[in-house]
């Protein structure tokens, strides 16, 4: 009987045993080893940093491949963003800004954004100046088309090298062809220098109607009717500075017509 007794007792806990595990069961997925999760692609903006920082002690006609690089990451960057959106000047603005939020001095990229209404949408000239030195630097222009909470891209430039980079609309073409005037302003060696390009855009194509460029000491003024540019000229105000002197100080006013600018007076102002 005790031995019976025995037996049947290692019996019982074996039973048990076999219960118990049962009612564990498989392991868990939650519990099983995970595996490692790919890193996340890089964000645009640490892919420009990393880019950019080629830029260091690189001549400006060396740079266009780098310079290339990221205007292809940054007007990608824009074409998804606002893809299935109707942003506004300041929205894509910022997401500009956080593009080129990473990059450090002397690096910089300095967003600018023009939005007008135009024929039932609204475009959107989105530009910026990458720069890595005082005057190395350079300019992309980028046209983006926004009606019904889509927006794409509809052309692309490049305004000229060693400026910095401004925006400002026009009225319309007699055409009815969007207008605005795109400017900026280089070092030179004792005054900046101003250029100034007024495009057209159809609808299709961008093109030039008007240009000024390298005026000396330029200062340009924009009004929804007239454009007034000043300027010096550089062999007059040279021969100024060896004697002393004040040179003369140059006008020029144009009206703003349903073909263009048309010039209205040139003329010589006091310094």
């Amino acid at each position: 009987m005790e031995i019976r007794s025995r037996v049947a007792r290692r019996a019982g806990r074996a039973f048990l045993l076999v219960a118990f595990l049962a009612m564990l069961g498989p392991r868990p997925a939650a519990f099983a080893k995970r595996k490692k999760a790919p890193p996340p692609p890089p964000d645009v903006s640490d892919h420009v940093r990393e880019v950019a920082q080629k830029l260091y002690g690189m001549a400006l006609d060396d740079a266009e491949p780098i310079t290339r690089e990221i205007e292809k990451a940054v007007l990608s960057d824009l074409d998804a963003w606002a893809a299935d959106r109707a942003p506004t000047d300041v929205e894509m603005r910022r997401e500009l800004e956080r593009v080129f939020s990473k990059l450090h001095y002397p690096l910089i990229g300095e967003p600018v954004v023009l939005a007008a209404a135009w024929k039932s949408r609204t475009l959107l000239c989105a530009g910026y100046t990458l720069g890595w030195t005082e005057t190395n630097k350079v300019n992309v222009l980028a046209m983006f088309d926004s009606a019904g909470g889509k927006t794409h891209r509809v052309t692309v430039t490049n305004f000229v090298p060693h400026t910095d980079l401004h925006f400002k609309a026009l009225p319309a073409a007699g055409s009815g062809d969007f207008r605005f005037m795109t400017y900026g302003n280089r070092l030179g060696k004792s005054q900046v220098r101003l250029t100034a390009i007024l495009y057209d855009y159809d609808g299709q194509t961008l093109k030039k109607l008007w240009e000024v460029e390298d005026a000396y000491d330029g200062k340009i003024d924009i009004t929804p009717t007239t454009v007034s540019l000043r300027y010096l000229k550089e062999s007059e105000y040279i021969e100024a500075q060896t004697y002393r002197r004040k040179p003369p100080r140059y006008e020029s006013i144009y009206k703003v017509t349903p073909e263009g600018l048309t010039l209205t007076a040139d003329r010589e102002i006091p310094f």
